[in-house]
């Protein structure tokens, strides 16, 4: 991550899912500050008129193509692959499947080895 520190983004809707793990009943209290540490690295990407643009003209016919061929895909998952698409960047994430049938994104699994 320190290697990276200054060109990682993450989109905002990925905070709130970082934000849901960390703050679930029952966990380490070091979750959240595993977050703030993490949060201290990256440039959070707010959905912005932009994003909603690519989201809004891409959304609708891709998500029905998706639940056409039977893989839906997470709607918020769509919104954080607009974030990427808008930012013309990276999508990095171990969850590759639910990325993987948007047109033009470019993905990364750095778990992968």
């Amino acid at each position: 991550m320190v290697q990276h520190g200054g060109q990682l983004h993450v989109s905002t809707i990925t905070v709130g899912e970082l934000f849901t793990w960390a703050l679930r009943k029952g966990v380490s209290p070091k979750r959240r500050q595993t977050l703030d540490d993490f949060l201290q690295y990256v440039t959070v990407l707010d959905v912005t008129a932009t994003v909603g643009e690519k989201f809004g003209e891409k959304f609708g016919e891709l998500r029905a193509g998706l639940l056409d061929a039977g893989q839906g895909t997470p709607d918020m998952d769509l919104l954080i692959a607009a974030t990427a698409l808008a930012g013309d960047l990276t999508l990095v994430t171990h969850n590759v499947q639910d990325f993987s049938s948007v047109p033009g994104l470019r993905i990364q699994d750095w778990l992968d080895t």
